[in-house]
């Protein structure tokens, strides 16, 4: 055999083992290939499965939390019309006509002096609680209160001054205090069905 023979034959040999080993990796490149969309499809039904299964719980979980949202939301928007209700009593109670506003600082008045002479301390923005008012009010009670401006604004009503003791009878806290007494008989009255 000549050398050319010899190379033609090892070019031969080489060609039928380089298609050997292609087609050889052609087939495990298809059975990995097979395995691989079989692993997917096991996996794939695996996961649907597991949706199915656990899908009306993930439903109940978001209603829960729709639900407790919404409540949230009823909750704060209750607790504002709440305040506004007691917001609007304020304005209701700091603008009556002046008898009215006069006749409820009178009572208010007649519970909270002690000695009678204690210091009525008004806001600088009161129309209806002045000397006048207060001179009609010492004769009828014989008591000598005198009357002082404030130095802060308040909504309406007065601070009534003894010493160091101080009785608040301001409008708004007035409506304060009696907001933590009667604040669940409002929301009875404002959202019962």
């Amino acid at each position: 055999m000549s050398l050319a023979d010899i190379k033609i034959k090892i070019e031969a040999d080489a060609k039928k083992e380089a298609e050997k080993i292609f087609e050889n990796a052609r087939l495990e490149a298809d059975k990995i290939q097979k395995d691989a969309d079989a692993e997917i499809q096991k996996i794939d039904a695996s996961y649907i499965e597991r949706f199915n299964t656990e899908k009306p719980e993930i439903l109940k979980r978001r209603e829960i939390v729709a639900n407790l949202d919404v409540k949230k939301i009823m909750l704060g928007a209750q607790q504002d019309l709440i305040a506004l209700a007691f917001n609007e009593a304020l304005k209701t109670l700091a603008s009556l006509p002046a008898d009215k506003y006069l006749a409820f600082c009178e009572a208010l008045l007649e519970k909270a002096v002690e000695t009678g002479d204690e210091f009525l301390l008004v806001s600088p923005k009161e129309k209806n609680l002045n000397e006048e008012w207060l001179k009609r009010y010492n004769e009828k009670h014989k008591t000598s209160l005198s009357l002082e401006k404030s130095a802060s604004p308040f909504s309406g009503g007065f601070i009534l001054r003894k010493g160091d003791i101080d009785t608040v009878c301001v409008f708004d806290m007035l409506i304060t205090w009696s907001r933590e007494d009667i604040e669940a008989d409002v929301a009875k009255r404002l959202f019962s069905e």
